[in-house]
């Protein structure tokens, strides 16, 4: 195609931009410029949300954190409360010693509990795997099956998270008398 001009090149399309109405280039550049203008907006607003949701995430860690550092210090002074209450079973001789025990071991258990520490009760109640370490079990017909026993260690819960599980003795049925000696 021969230009207007007549000398003999083509036209491109540098030459057609050039040529368009003014008020058309104009506008498609306020069309470019809009766009990218919502584009960029549109990355700010989900900066500002990424933002936002790790500022909540590090409060609630935080928080978290906060609320269950005591804890291990907790755990640490369980076997101090075991012991005291194995204390307190034992007979002795001076019964203002026992007094005086018995009233340091209260203000110690009373002391864990404002902390936190709950007792899990686990005598009579139905075994669970999750709050219970079955360390003996023993046939009986007395209780029905999978039913705790006795309670050698405590379970605990802090701030209702479980914190130490009990050792418990479990009951089982009774074998057969004559199944156990065919095996």
């Amino acid at each position: 195609m021969q230009n207007p001009e007549g000398d003999g090149f083509q036209s491109n399309d540098e030459d057609s931009v050039e040529r368009q109405d003014p008020d058309d280039a104009l506008e498609a550049l306020k069309e470019q410029l809009a766009a990218e203008r919502a584009e960029q907006q549109d990355r700010v607003l989900r900066a500002q949300a990424e933002f936002q949701n790790f500022r909540r995430r590090a409060e609630k860690e935080k928080l978290e954190f906060l609320e269950y550092a005591s804890s291990e210090a907790v755990l640490t002074l369980l076997p101090v409360l075991d012991d005291f209450e194995r204390a307190l079973q034992a007979e002795t001789s001076g019964g203002e010693y026992a007094k005086g025990m018995q009233l340091i071991y209260q203000r110690f258990y009373d002391s864990l509990k404002k902390l936190g520490l709950e007792p899990i009760e686990s005598v009579g109640k139905p075994f669970d795997p999750n709050i219970h370490h079955a360390v003996e079990k023993e046939e009986t017909d007395q209780q029905p099956a999978d039913t705790v026993l006795a309670e050698y260690q405590r379970a605990y819960n802090f701030k209702g998270r479980l914190l130490r599980a009990a050792m418990v003795k479990v009951a089982v049925e009774p074998s057969p008398s004559g199944a156990s000696r065919a095996e």
